[in-house]
């Protein structure tokens, strides 16, 4: 019977595809994403963030040796946080500039994951004129 198709194929097609669709949902809703945070949400928070904040006083130490050294700070705020990174250092990395890095808080200090440092470029953020 030429003309006449099984089903079969269109079962499968719909069921992979309705697998594909739940896990899509389900990575995008509960998918256990780095919670993004400032320093003054930091304290007592458990586990990895993404922490923001913007570079204050001058950075110190060696990205690759014993690590390099800055202050985070509120971007709005006044609430400070020392920072230890380890890895490669954007180009636009310096005092004022708004960074984003990972890591983890240890003893009041924010201990970085090598290579997340990120810089945000201002003129991407400001209000056009």
């Amino acid at each position: 019977m030429p003309g006449t198709r099984s089903p079969v194929r269109l079962i499968v097609a719909l069921s992979v595809a309705a697998v594909l669709a739940v896990f899509l949902l389900y990575t995008s809703i509960a998918g256990g994403g780095t919670p993004s945070l400032r320093p003054s949400q930091l304290h007592g928070h458990q586990g990895r963030v993404s922490l923001m904040g913007q570079v204050i006083g001058a950075p110190a130490g060696d990205a690759h040796a014993a690590g390099l050294r800055f202050q985070l700070r509120d971007v709005k705020g006044t609430t400070t946080v020392p920072v230890v990174y380890k890895g490669s250092v954007p180009d636009l990395f310096k005092t004022g500039r708004d960074v984003v890095v990972d890591g983890r808080l240890h003893n009041g200090v924010f201990v970085a994951v090598p290579d997340t440092l990120v810089t945000k470029c201002p003129s991407k953020y400001s209000p056009k004129r």
